[in-house]
């Protein structure tokens, strides 16, 4: 018995000691690149507004890696590994290296991504890559946009935002007026910021709706496509919605409201708003594609 006893104790130990040893080296590379990475991240450009979805979809894309790696494990038990996971390592590690030294984040950030497909092209093969591909493709919404872009792109956004908010507060009969992307309401100015309505507002939402589509994974080609296309209004109209409720939060209770919503619940607002939006028009495409069903089934 006390033989049994002691083999039933050192079996776990041997079970845990061969992934311990496989994996111990990747893990300590790993942290020792990248979390001074993510000290920097989450104590800067992630504490600003427009980049504050980034921790979001950096822990959105690790769940999602954890959702499909049992699937992606089963599949590529007896795969080959990928001698391309050295050249792919070595693109990683470039960008790192200009990223960390230049303080260029785009290439800082974008480093893990190539590191990661290098780790999972060694490990595991190209068909673990190929099953593991959205947690990849998401986490590219990780990655900040050239400063130039993301001007050129944000003013028209905005003016659009601004438009829409004014014409439907108008309607309303609300007492307001626009100059570009100044919306004077009462004795009130408001600018609505990049934060507010830019392009990176924009993308965040769009991350929101992707992820969404495949986490439902609905079998209806019709119903994916269609909510796949109605993303980018989707988006443009929760941004409106968190613009008219600043608005009337400034002109009822004041700047200094406004203000603090602005920094306290404005993005709770946008993403309630986009994910409010996103299921309920899911619903009626459910209730279209049923009545249709119905139909032909009587037919």
């Amino acid at each position: 018995m006390g033989a049994a006893l002691n083999a039933a104790d050192v079996a776990p130990a041997a079970w845990l000691k061969r992934p311990l040893l496989e994996w111990w080296p990747v893990v300590a590379g790993a942290a020792l690149l990248y979390l001074p990475t993510l000290y920097d991240l989450l104590t800067g450009l992630w504490m600003t507004e427009e980049q504050a979805h980034g921790p979001i979809i950096l822990a959105l894309s690790v769940w999602l890696l954890y959702r499909q790696w049992p699937r992606m494990r089963s599949a590529c038990a007896q795969a080959p590994i990928s001698a391309a996971g050295w050249p792919v390592m070595g693109i990683g590690l470039l960008l790192y290296m200009l990223g960390r030294s230049q303080h260029i984040v785009a290439f800082e950030i974008g480093s893990f991504l190539w590191m990661l497909a290098a780790i999972v092209l060694l490990k595991f093969g190209a068909r673990a890559l190929r099953i593991l591909w959205f947690p990849f493709f998401f986490m590219l919404f990780m990655i900040p946009l050239p400063g130039q872009l993301v001007s050129m792109l944000t003013l028209p956004m905005k003016m659009a935002v601004s438009y829409v908010t004014e014409q439907v507060l108008f309607l309303a009969g609300y007492p307001i007026a626009r100059n570009g992307v100044i919306l004077q309401i009462g004795q009130y100015q408001l600018l609505v910021a990049d934060a507010c309505a830019g392009l990176q507002t924009l993308l965040t939402l769009e991350a929101l709706g992707l992820f969404y589509l495949n986490v439902v994974r609905h079998t209806s080609s019709f119903r994916n496509i269609a909510l796949a296309l109605l993303i980018v209004p989707i988006s443009f109209t929760a941004n409106v919605i968190r613009v008219i409720v600043l608005t009337l939060v400034t002109y009822y209770f004041g700047d200094a409201a406004g203000q603090g919503f602005l920094h306290g619940f404005a993005g709770m607002v946008l993403f309630v708003s986009a994910l409010t939006l996103i299921l309920s028009l899911d619903s009626l495409l459910q209730f279209i594609i049923t009545r249709r069903a119905a139909r032909e089934k009587k037919a």
